[in-house]
């Protein structure tokens, strides 16, 4: 059962949803490969035969099996100065940071202090029915389940 629409907010969590990806028949990693920079796209030219590497979370010391692709994105492209720059179209901009920061989701307003762009128009642009490269509203019992799992810090 589907479920019912509700109006985000500035405080919504928004995330690249992969199923969106799948449910449109659209490839993902053929998307993605069109982020990466030249380098990249040149190392990547076979994308079908990159395969998953460790990846360390320095924060936390997890290791996860990430998409190479990705990683390299997170860790060459996202650090070039025109990744993300004012002539980057928002849909454009928003989807790259969410592949920037390993597709944390974030809150209109978090996006806005990292693209010094206006909550408001960010929210505009991905609050409505209209899915921009997948980026949707983290399902509130997903958001309570991430939430949950966040370790509290050490009062001092």
């Amino acid at each position: 059962m589907k479920s019912r629409w509700v109006r985000p907010t500035l405080n919504t969590k928004f995330h690249i949803d992969r199923d969106w990806w799948e449910e449109k028949g659209r490839n993902f990693r053929v998307h993605l490969l069109s982020h990466l920079c030249s380098e990249c796209q040149q190392r990547y030219q076979d994308y079908q035969e990159t395969e998953l590497i460790d990846w360390i979370d320095a924060s936390t010391g997890e290791v996860a099996q990430v998409d190479g692709l990705w990683h390299s994105l997170r860790v060459c492209c996202s650090l070039k100065p025109d990744y993300v720059n004012e002539l980057t179209p928002m849909t454009t901009a928003i989807f790259r940071v969410f592949l920037a920061n390993g597709n944390e989701p974030l809150t209109p307003i978090e996006l806005s202090q990292e693209l010094n762009r206006p909550a408001e128009t960010i929210l505009r642009t991905i609050g409505g029915f209209q899915v921009y490269h997948g980026i949707k509203p983290v399902p509130e019992e997903e958001v309570r389940r991430v939430s949950r799992r966040k370790p509290v810090a050490d009062e001092e």
